[in-house]
This record gives structure tokens, C-alpha cells and sequence, in this order.
């Protein structure tokens, strides 16, 4: 780039040693996750391009996203990142049938988070895991940790057994906002555990039909989030859509706002076009960006809605398919670049300069 910005990436994903999440786990979950019992596991689709980055792996054989120095040193130090968000993977544990299970990983994996990877690296941050299973217990798990100095959101799979709109999962929405934290969500889990079907259609039949639909669940979500009030009702949360594309949110909102004008009547605790509540509250992140022939294209959907306001970059680091800085800000009109790079991340994460650690996140009082 002709000018340098300021890059805040917010969606690492860092590898954690299965030996440090046993550590952490009473029994008798201990025992059951030392056997290879972990998670509601996978649909078994054949990616031909594996998961991670081919150079992830060091010449001495080490892994760069499972060590946070050599994330910092051989990662964010090489494309200038100021602030990485460390985001766990393995979400799937979360539509495990047994909840005492799925909320005793995810302390485990937050224990292993900010130990081994928050107190060693003052430039990443973390996203709280919780189980949605039991949004009670998962609640009980926001209000333990959510007030680390390093922990700045709630992360929950975007596989979900019922819309997260639904006042089910408000428990989750009101620990949050009482620790002052937004609540984000990530694909890969659609179709396993007690999810439902990875589409409204059925199942795929292979991993390229499938990726392709993944953003099909957040549809959903952030339709069933705004139609059931969450925002009316907790109307300082906000809720992030990582790793789901950009371009369909115009049109998502044309269509809500439409209809809401002949259907307003059966939620009448909407008080205003789903558009602005959703440009108030939702905010994205960058990768996949599509990718038109045309360029130009792009930017006229960024034109659409208030991309300057909820984008925010990201890597997806380490996985294959995702966006290093410079090919991102070049997507990018140069008015949106710093909104989009790193100071729309800035404000909704409170973050200060890299290298100052800030206060205790003290509840909220409203």
C-alpha cells in the first residue's frame, strides 16, 4: 500500500495441545476427552486442500499457530498486525447432546486460552468459548472469565439447534452485556451434533457444496436475532458474523425492510427498520471477501449499507483459504481502509495501543 495502515485482525485461530485442555478438565470429563471422545463430531467431507496453510509448519517442524510467539514473530510481525483476536477452534464440542460435557471443555480450552497464550503475548486478545447447549451454564462461564483483560468477546458456533434469536439463548445475551462484551459466532459446525441440517434443503453431498451454503445459517440467525428483539431487549450488545462473507447483506436487508413494512404487526416490538438495527448492532468480518471480475462491482455493494461502521478485517490464519493484509486493503476504496483494517475492531473491542494492557473489564450497571 502507498500509505501504511494500522491492521487489527479479528479472526486468528491458534492450535491448542490436547494434553493442556486435559489438564484443565475435572473427571470424570477427563478421562472421557483423554479417550478421543471430544466433540459431536464432523460430516466427513473430503477438502482437497486439507485445512491449514502449507507454511505453518517451521523447517524444525513446529507449528506456527500452536505457539503464541511464533504466531507473533513469524505471523503478525510479517504483515505488520497490531492486535490479533485469538479465536479457539473445535466449536462443534458446543452441539454435544450432554451439556455438563460441552461446558466443562469450553472452561478447559478458555483456562488454556488465557494461561498459555493471553499472559505470554500482550498483542493477542481472545473470544470467549461457551456451549449454547445450556445457556445457564454458559452464562456461569462468561461471568468467570469475561472479566480477563485479554478476553474482549463471546464465541459460539454458528451451527445451532434453533435460531439464536430465540429467547432460549437470552441467558447468554444478558451475561454478556453485563460484562461489556460482544457475542460472535463461526461456521464449520453446521449438520453435526444436534445441529439441524447444514441447509434448509437437506444435506450436501460434498465439502464444496457445502462451504459454499455455510452462509445460509447466519441468514438465519441474524434474521431470527433482529425479529425476536434481542436488540430492543439488550440494546447495547452487539453480534459478530465471523467468517460468513459481505456481499449478501444488502439485499437481506431490502428484503427485511420490505417486509417488515406489511408484517411489522406480528413483532411489534420493532421500533424501526430492521436495516438500521442491523447496521447498528451486527458487525462482519472481511474474510472470504468475494472476489467479482469486476472490482468496481464490490465496491458498489460497500456502497449499500454502512461497511465503514461493521467491517472489520480479518485472516482466518491459518487455514487455506484465507486473506493476508495487503490483498485485503487493496479491496477496499481508500476511504473505508481504516475503518475497515483496524478501527472499526478498535472501538468495538476497547482496545488500546498494542502493547498496554488494560484495566479489568468492570460489569456493567445500567
Amino acid at each position: 500500500m502507498a500509505r501504511r495502515v494500522s491492521i487489527i485482525d479479528a479472526d486468528i485461530h491458534p492450535s491448542f495441545d490436547p494434553r493442556r485442555i486435559r489438564e484443565f478438565l475435572p473427571e470424570p470429563w477427563r478421562t472421557r476427552y483423554a479417550s478421543g471422545n471430544r466433540s459431536a463430531g464432523g460430516l466427513g467431507y473430503w477438502n482437497p486442500n486439507g485445512v491449514r496453510r502449507s507454511d505453518v509448519t517451521l523447517p524444525d517442524g513446529s507449528k506456527i499457530d500452536s505457539d503464541p510467539r511464533l504466531l507473533v514473530s513469524h505471523f503478525m510481525d510479517a504483515y505488520e498486525i497490531e492486535i490479533g483476536i485469538l479465536n479457539p477452534e473445535g466449536l462443534a464440542f458446543g452441539l454435544s447432546p450432554e451439556p455438563d460435557y460441552s461446558a466443562a471443555l469450553a472452561s478447559a480450552i478458555n483456562d488454556v486460552m488465557t494461561h498459555d497464550w493471553l499472559a505470554v503475548e500482550p498483542r493477542l486478545r481472545g473470544s470467549l468459548v461457551v456451549s449454547p447447549g445450556d445457556p445457564e451454564l454458559a452464562a456461569r462461564e462468561i461471568r468467570r472469565l469475561g472479566g480477563h483483560h485479554g478476553i474482549v468477546q463471546v464465541l459460539m458456533a454458528s451451527g445451532a439447534r434453533m435460531p439464536y434469536g430465540q429467547r432460549y439463548y437470552h441467558p447468554i445475551y444478558a451475561a454478556a452485556v453485563e460484562m461489556n462484551l460482544p457475542v460472535a459466532i463461526h461456521p464449520g459446525s453446521e449438520g453435526t451434533g444436534i445441529s439441524g441440517a447444514p441447509t434448509a434443503a437437506g444435506y450436501p453431498t460434498s465439502y464444496f457444496e457445502w462451504h459454499t451454503g455455510l452462509v445460509g445459517s447466519y441468514l438465519a440467525h441474524l434474521i431470527s436475532l433482529v425479529t425476536e428483539g434481542v436488540f430492543i431487549k439488550f440494546p447495547t450488545l452487539k453480534f459478530v458474523l465471523i467468517e460468513g462473507g459481505v456481499s449478501w447483506i444488502p439485499p437481506l436487508l431490502w428484503r427485511f425492510d420490505k417486509n417488515w413494512k406489511a408484517l411489522r404487526q406480528t413483532t411489534p416490538w420493532l421500533d424501526r427498520p430492521p436495516s438500521e438495527i442491523v447496521q447498528e448492532h451486527i458487525r462482519l468480518t472481511t474474510q472470504p471477501l468475494e472476489e467479482p471480475e469486476e472490482g468496481e462491482h464490490f465496491h458498489r455493494i460497500l456502497e449499500m449499507f454502512d461497511a465503514a461502521r461493521m467491517l472489520m478485517f480479518s485472516t482466518d490464519f491459518p487455514h487455506w483459504d484465507g486473506d493476508v493484509p495487503d490483498f485485503a486493503a487493496r479491496a477496499f476504496p481508500p476511504e473505508l481502509r481504516d475503518r475497515v483494517m483496524s478501527e472499526t475492531a478498535r472501538e468495538l473491542y476497547r482496545l488500546s495501543a498494542a502493547r498496554e494492557t488494560p484495566p479489568l473489564r468492570e460489569a456493567a450497571h445500567a
